[in-house]
């Protein structure tokens, strides 16, 4: 490490000069292309992924995405003469539009279902020669201006679909600008250096942009959610700047102790560089973990964020070295280097409320561990009631018109409408279409089903489906109970006797069948989790309990943090007031996604915390001392990261986006817990209550394990020095620490 940051300083124009290029390069390729994301969440193998793939083979005509036009009529009835004069003269002209397959309006022969019984509301289906995600946004705003234009007194028109849903404003990025510009201010109160305070923005800049453009790139060669590079630039912002503020931090240590600029840069590489390598390596792991799925929506997901952790870790150990040679000592502010002049070079010492916290929390170690504990398992607590499910455009802000179509058509013809279920089957000769035909009552008399449509036959007459609608919303749990009661219960005495072998489908069934995939795979991918980061750990800190409590504390920072996701975005405390909808469940997805990015994330406070700790107890062996010095030494950059982080997460609730706005709470929530509870507050009360245990590892399993090191040269001596004592001579050691008076050695 030592040696690339000399590298780096002595070549730091080519360094940037690199850098800037490769950001041009990747980004004009980005533009040339264009981008290609794909929210598939079919999952191969499900009944629900069948059903799609029958009604593909069978009805290719329907492969184009189908989009609603809904108008309401405040007064009268949409079958007045004016009104329909005017919404058929747009839906032909929406016919006519580039991209627009057919149009099916109410006023025909097929569409008079498409009517409410009170005759105030009705609806057209638009469908596109293209699935959503080929459709261009242009000719969607062409289908969503003509409808528009159709509006007049007393004439409400809305629209809902996915290809609508392009049309529909967001935060644009407003969220990245805001999430700068206060980690800008933070960083500059931190620093008193305007130079110092903008490096680290400018290198998580070039970083992130590089490594958002690569995402576009990567979805022309595998499966990557449109979310994916929102979410990579949100994971990226937030730990490429904390990563820079750690290294300029220890920089501007070494300058203030009297090194040279390039001394102080090798010297910040080659030890916080090595916490931020491991740091970064532990969250490619946590992240990289969704691979065991083997499910394509989240593998491009995965490489696309880990991608943009691993370009950040590379420009803070790369470009941010040439970055600080170039500014040389404005890196300290001015009275820092005043001072530096006058009074020569002097220890940083922990002072002021670092200081006091740390030793209030070695004075008060039992009190303070309940007290975190409390409150952690208190905002865990709605984890339990946790709901996967359909979150669709029913959960959308007001005032869009997706929200308001999905209103008006569950006001008009109940709130089953939006999301009907598909029944799909091959047919083999007349006793099939027979049974089909039979079936239709049996539906309809069957719980929760509001209406059944006609049997379709495919023009080869050998693929049947009929459409469902039930009584209650998408996203209800009532659908899915009805979904199961299809399945088990009235679709397999609908085939005894014949060659019928029907399939469920449609939003709410893949959705369900995606979420049970998911869950069934989820604890095993928890366990190679944890169970990697914590072989890391083993190997960086060379002891049993550092893994295991940095486990628990995981587990307990990603449980509150959904217990805060669940609040807000299930139980809908405040969700309207931020802008995101209504409340409703959470997208199967998101758990597996917040588990790798959040046990991630929070592996890099306990690396930063315990790796401090970990070089004074090399030095000293004595555990108290260890704990108090690490927290007091590391407490302030620490929140200061903190602050950083939850500022960029809680930017991008800006976004728009009901799914990135989910990440930003949680991310925020949790880094939140992690840094004012967890690793200032009960991982040093536990620590000081386990004492030398903290750091007992089994002689055989020491003399197996290969060194790993994130500590600097001179503490890798200490700790041969302190492998090579017996048992016996550490516990003496140990002992003695603890009857000694406790001076603090490093009170400011």
């Amino acid at each position: 490490m030592a040696a690339l940051a000399r590298w780096c300083v002595r070549r730091r124009l080519v360094v940037v000069l690199l850098w800037l290029l490769a950001l041009g390069g990747v980004s004009t390729a980005a533009i040339v292309t264009g981008s290609a994301y794909s929210n598939d969440y079919e999952v191969p193998g499900t009944e629900s992924g069948r059903a799609t793939q029958l009604l593909q083979d069978g009805f290719p005509d329907l492969g184009g995405d189908s989009d609603t036009v809904v108008w309401h009529t405040t007064s009268g009835s949409v079958r007045a003469a004016d009104v329909q004069q005017t919404m058929s003269a747009a839906l032909d002209e929406i016919e006519g539009l580039p991209g627009v397959a057919a149009v099916i309006s109410p006023y025909d022969d097929q569409g008079a279902s498409r009517i409410s019984a009170d005759g105030h509301t009705a609806y057209a289906t638009v469908t596109f020669a293209d699935s959503a995600e080929d459709i261009d946004k242009s000719q969607a705003q062409a289908v969503v201006d003509a409808a528009k234009d159709a509006e007049a007194d007393g004439l409400q028109v809305e629209l809902g679909g996915s290809a609508v849903a392009l049309t529909e404003s967001s935060g644009g990025h407003l969220a990245e600008v805001v999430g700068v510009v206060v980690a800008a201010v933070v960083l500059f109160l931190a620093f008193g250096s305007l130079a110092a305070s903008l490096l680290p923005i400018a290198t998580a800049l070039v970083s992130v942009g590089t490594a958002y453009a690569g995402i576009v790139l990567l979805g022309h060669a595998m499966t990557v959610a449109d979310f994916a590079p929102m979410l990579g630039m949100l994971i990226g912002l937030g730990v490429g700047i904390d990563y820079a503020l750690f290294i300029v931090t220890r920089h501007r240590r070494g300058l203030k102790r009297g090194l040279s600029v390039t001394e102080a840069v090798t010297n910040a590489v080659a030890t916080t560089g090595r916490a931020v390598v491991f740091a970064g390596a532990t969250v490619c792991i946590a992240l990289l973990g969704m691979l065991i799925l083997r499910l394509s929506f989240l593998n491009g997901v995965a490489i696309a964020a880990s991608l943009t952790v691993v370009l950040t870790v590379a420009a803070s150990i790369t470009l941010l070295p040439a970055l600080l040679s170039f500014i040389g000592m404005r890196a300290l502010s001015r009275r820092e280097r005043r001072r530096l002049a006058e009074h020569g070079p002097q220890p940083e010492l922990p002072t002021g409320f670092a200081h006091r916290w740390s030793a209030f929390v070695e004075r008060h170690p039992k009190l303070l561990g309940v007290i975190a504990l409390v409150v952690m398992a208190v905002l865990a607590l709605p984890t339990l009631s946790l709901h996967l499910g359909t979150s669709d455009q029913g959960n959308n802000p007001s005032s869009s018109t997706t929200r308001q179509a999905y209103d008006l058509l569950a006001d008009g013809f109940g709130a089953g409408v939006n999301g009907p279920l598909t029944l799909v089957t091959r047919i083999d000769g007349a006793e099939d279409k027979l049974a089909l035909d039979n079936l239709d009552a049996t539906l309809r008399a069957t719980e929760g089903v509001a209406s059944v449509t006609p049997v379709t036959y495919s023009s080869a007459d050998d693929t049947a489906y009929l459409t469902v609608v039930p009584e209650s919303s998408p996203q209800s749990e009532r659908t899915s109970d009805l979904v199961d009661r299809l399945r088990t219960e009235v679709l397999p005495r609908a085939e005894t006797g014949t060659s019928l072998d029907l399939h469920v489908g449609g939003v709410t069934a893949s959705y369900d069948d995606f979420a049970d995939v998911i869950v069934g795979k989820l604890p095993l991918f928890v366990g190679v989790v944890i169970g990697l980061g914590c072989l890391l750990l083993l190997l960086a800190f060379r002891s049993v309990g550092i893994p295991l409590k940095a486990a628990v504390m995981n587990v307990a920072a990603v449980a509150a943090a959904f217990g805060i996701v669940v609040a807000v975005f299930q139980w809908g405390w405040g969700s309207e007031l931020l802008g995101l909808g209504r409340a409703g469940p959470i997208e199967p997805f998101l758990p597996v996604i917040m588990v790798s990015v959040l046990f991630g994330l929070s592996m890099d406070y306990q690396v930063f915390l315990v790796s401090r700790m970990y070089e004074e107890w090399l030095e000293t062996g004595d555990n108290r001392r260890a704990v108090r010095v690490g927290l007091a030494e590391t407490s302030r950059v620490i929140n200061s990261a903190a602050v950083i982080m939850i500022s960029v997460f809680l930017a991008f609730v800006l976004s728009g986006d009901r799914v990135i706005a989910m990440f930003g709470i949680a991310l925020a929530a949790a880094v939140a817990l992690d840094a004012f509870v967890l690793r200032t507050l009960l991982v040093p009360a536990l620590m000081h209550l386990l004492g030398g245990a903290n750091w007992w590892l089994p002689r055989w399993l020491d003399r197996r394990m290969p060194r790993i090191s994130i500590e600097p040269p001179e503490c890798r001596a200490a700790h041969e020095r302190l492998a090579a004592a017996t048992d016996a001579e550490v516990a003496d050691v140990l002992a003695k620490g603890r009857e000694e008076e406790d001076v603090r050695d490093t009170s400011g």
